[in-house]
């Protein structure tokens, strides 16, 4: 009973960092998918009336798991075919075991793709 009493909160701590880190990574995925489909999408949609527009409504409905308040979304291209449209997005985390931050930043990924 000793042993486990002093192994438990070790073992609690790990357990939370696990789950911590899995939910992280989870919005990490989430973040670098809809960054994708947000780039497919300005990707065609050149002639369309706003085509920034039209990336940043993709990657938000792509992204509707994260707390949209949050989310900050880039496009930056010349629009010119054959050019290249770059979509990036940020969303802030924070790893928070029992209470206590263990680390926060901001997660980013970008996407690159040729404009059609």
């Amino acid at each position: 009973m000793v042993e486990f009493v002093i192994v438990l909160p070790i073992l609690c701590v790990l357990l939370f960092g696990i789950v911590q880190f899995g939910i992280t990574f989870n919005h990490y995925l989430t973040l670098t998918d809809s960054v994708r489909a947000g780039a497919r999408r300005a990707a065609v949609s050149r002639e369309a009336s706003d085509p920034v527009g039209a990336a940043v409504s993709e990657v938000r409905s792509s992204a509707a798991d994260l707390n949209q308040s949050d989310l900050t979304v880039n496009v930056t291209s010349s629009w010119a075919p054959g050019g290249d449209v770059t979509v990036t997005a940020k969303y802030p985390y924070t790893i928070n075991i029992m209470g206590i931050v263990v680390n926060s930043g901001e997660l980013s990924s970008s996407t690159t793709e040729r404009v059609e």
